[in-house]
């Protein structure tokens, strides 16, 4: 299809699509993937993928029965890379695909890779690539599939598509490595510089009055969410994710990655003004708020190009559909009770190398030797031993037809959008946030919807859950992933293998397939670690770093100690500094016997002479005795803690200075030291070695700290700091 028989397909309204969808056809497209400048935002220029030289990237747009053929050129130079169709089945051909190491090799810099399949199903999708997180580097787009049969031909006049997005100013390959460092030991994901629409911003959307247009609403980002609204105008939901639903109005609908809607939206009656379109990016997902962001964009449709584009109002909170109260145009009812149940709990942790992983059950998914699918082709029958496809990838083997469960536990604060390639899958259970884990045995009073909703792209709320059901009647290997792009690459994703033993039977390897392997020197045959002669021996496949080890370190347990005494002689030397006595000068002295110039010099003289004095008389033990400390302390271990410091005295007894930490916290003087002891108390030590050891050491330095502060002098001279 050459690009002036693309821009009719755009522009044909409903009933024109019909005379032309009558006959099938093959739509054809070159792409040429290389780099290129853009500047979408308008804040900085930056190199991103496009494609034959332009971006934003072509729209595909095909008809349902269409065989689509895609010739892709790598003209990257530096990067390999495949396309994914998102959300289209791929029946009977599971090896077009695209995600690498799965499906297929990668197409290595400089080679060429064609995608053939056909379309059995209308509705909203878009591609992208599967390699290398890519896609947020520009390398994804909108893929629409006309319906000649839609239930919805005849309701509305024209047809709009757009896409929302997330965007950022450096590319994946700088960005992953400081994602996946120690540096980031919390697992903060980078936050996006901006939010598009349809790949700019300020979009101005022409429109007519008394006009019903099919909104097709498509989010290609890589990490946010967006709520999506537009002011003074409802929207009817008719399709998401290509299923169609029954009308459900709604005045704002959310997104997360990898989403889509289809909305009836009506124009009014009048061209008075022109109103706000508003995208807003889901902010509860990003750890910090950079102070320049602005999460929102705005684009506008317009009625009237001479009036004024408003500025959006504020909204006081989100209110979007809940798309658990969709139901599918079809009504098909609940499917069986499960055959299968896997059960995946979702987590975030670290590993040995200090970065922080995703993990399911426990294993974080680690990209096989071999593509899993084949693997599945040349296992013979230990295609059915998940062992084969490799310990890292989270790999289930289901038998053809049978009805699966899956249960997401999510034990992580963050939601995340789940998708499962080569299927939709209904949603009958869906927790709030914060609902805990799914047990059955606990939701049997819960009555499951009778015609669920149908989707191939769920959010699981934050330490919540969601439990999902589909039938195996597709052959294949199939990438089941959160779609927020930094979760993939930590690793969150798993592998259904369906039915291996009839994907042997249907499935043959086009040459390119291993054409592409042989280049970028690939196995293609053999289990995940590339072994042909032992199926079951994996030594050599891709592993994840080890875990944490228990306990400290050696380094750690070196940095802790010197951290510990450089601490230690911090506070005790500036504690010992702070309250020795100040030598007064022989010119002060001068002056406080009368020989300065001034009265009022020689007053402030004469009180530094004075205070000296007073700390002189303050070191004695008499003074100490006699003070209020003789009301608060037993005497006789005042005497023996006065006397043992001022004569410094090497070896204090264990049980004094315990006593003396208290007395540090219950003095009648507050000070910084206190409420850490309150949490360090000092019982049972044997020696002030080990007190300090054992109470991680900022707890004895303040009482040590606590003690000089209330004993008012200097209560570890210096000769006794070695014993220390």
């Amino acid at each position: 299809m050459n690009p002036l028989q693309r821009l009719a397909l755009r522009l044909l309204v409903p009933g024109q699509l019909v005379c032309l969808l009558a006959q099938a056809a093959t739509v054809s497209y070159d792409f040429n993937i290389g780099w290129v400048t853009v500047n979408p935002d308008g804040a900085f220029d930056r190199t991103a993928i496009g494609i034959n030289g332009q971006w934003p990237i072509p729209r595909i747009d095909a008809n349902v029965g269409d065989n689509i053929v895609i010739n892709v050129h790598n003209q990257l130079g530096n990067q390999s890379t495949s396309l994914h169709f998102h959300g289209l089945f791929m029946n009977g051909t599971v090896h077009m695909d695209g995600p690498s190491q799965v499906t297929q090799c990668p197409i290595p810099p400089g080679g060429s890779f064609t995608y053939n399949f056909t379309i059995e199903q209308p509705g909203t999708y878009w591609y992208h690539s599967h390699t290398q997180s890519q896609y947020p580097d520009g390398l994804r787009g909108p893929l629409i599939i006309h319906d000649p049969k839609s239930p919805y031909n005849g309701k509305y006049d024209e047809e709009i598509v757009m896409t929302l997005s997330d965007w950022y100013h450096d590319q994946m390959a700088h960005l992953i490595p400081q994602f996946m460092s120690k540096g980031n030991p919390t697992g903060a994901e980078p936050v996006p510089q901006a939010a598009l629409m349809n790949d700019t911003q300020n979009l101005q959307i022409s429109v007519k009055p008394k006009t019903t247009y099919l909104l097709r609403l498509v989010n290609i980002g890589a990490f946010a969410g967006q709520y999506f609204w537009i002011e003074g105008h409802t929207m009817k939901i008719v399709e998401v994710d290509g299923v169609y639903t029954k009308p459900y109005e709604t005045d704002m609908i959310y997104l997360s990655a990898a989403q889509r809607y289809s909305v009836l939206v009506t124009t009014k009656d009048d061209a008075n003004s022109n109103f706000a379109v508003v995208g807003s990016m889901d902010t509860d997902l990003f750890d910090v708020l950079p102070d320049d962001l602005d999460w929102n964009v705005t684009s506008w449709l317009v009625y009237d190009k001479s009036k004024d584009l408003p500025k959006p109002a504020l909204v006081s909170e989100f209110e979007p559909a809940d798309d658990m109260k969709l139901s599918p145009y079809d009504s098909m009812e609940l499917l069986p009770e499960p055959d299968r149940t896997v059960e995946l709990e979702v987590k975030m942790d670290n590993l040995g190398d200090g970065a922080n992983y995703a993990f399911f059950n426990n294993n974080t998914y680690r990209e096989p030797k071999v593509p899993s699918l084949y693997t599945a082709l040349t296992a013979g029958e230990l295609a059915t031993n998940p062992k084969v496809y490799g310990e890292y990838t989270n790999s289930f083997v289901l038998g053809k037809d049978q009805i699966v469960q899956v249960v997401i536990n999510n034990h992580d604060d963050g939601r995340h959008p789940f998708h499962l390639h080569g299927h939709h899958f209904q949603v009958i259970h869906r927790s709030d946030e914060d609902g805990g884990d799914f047990a059955e045995a606990n939701h049997m009073h819960l009555a499951f919807p009778s015609t669920p909703m149908r989707r191939d792209t769920i959010v699981v709320e934050g330490n919540g859950n969601v439990v999902l059901r589909f039938k195996a009647n597709n052959p294949g290997v199939w990438l089941f992933h959160c779609h927020i792009e930094w979760h993939i690459v930590s690793g969150l994703l798993a592998t259904f293998v369906e039915a291996p033993l009839e994907l042997q039977k249907t499935i043959e390897l086009p040459a390119s397939h291993l054409d592409n392997c042989k280049a970028g020197g690939l196995p293609f045959a053999g289990n995940a670690a590339g072994n042909k002669d032992n199926l079951l021996d994996l030594t050599g496949q891709n592993a994840p770093p080890p875990p944490l080890p228990a306990g400290f370190t050696t380094k750690g347990i070196v940095a802790f100690v010197i951290s510990c005494i450089v601490g230690i002689t911090g506070t005790l030397f500036v504690a010992w500094y702070g309250l020795s006595p100040r030598e007064v000068s022989e010119h002060a002295r001068d002056e406080a016997s009368g020989e300065g110039e001034g009265d009022e010099t020689s007053a402030t003289q004469q009180n530094g002479v004075r205070a000296s004095e007073d700390e002189e008389e303050r070191r004695s033990t008499d003074y100490l005795l006699g003070g209020s400390l003789k009301n608060t302390y037993p005497e006789e271990l005042l005497h023996t803690v006065v006397e043992a410091t001022l004569k410094n005295t090497p070896n204090l007894d264990p049980a004094v200075i315990e006593d003396i930490a208290q007395g540090g916290m219950n003095g009648s003087q507050s000070h910084p030291g206190d409420t850490i002891l309150q949490h360090q108390p000092l019982h049972g030590q044997p020696s002030l070695r080990k007190q300090l050891a054992g109470h991680c050491c900022l707890g004895m330095a303040a009482g040590m700290e606590s003690m000089m502060w209330n004993y008012g002098s200097k209560a570890i001279p210096t000769d006794v700091w070695p014993a220390l």
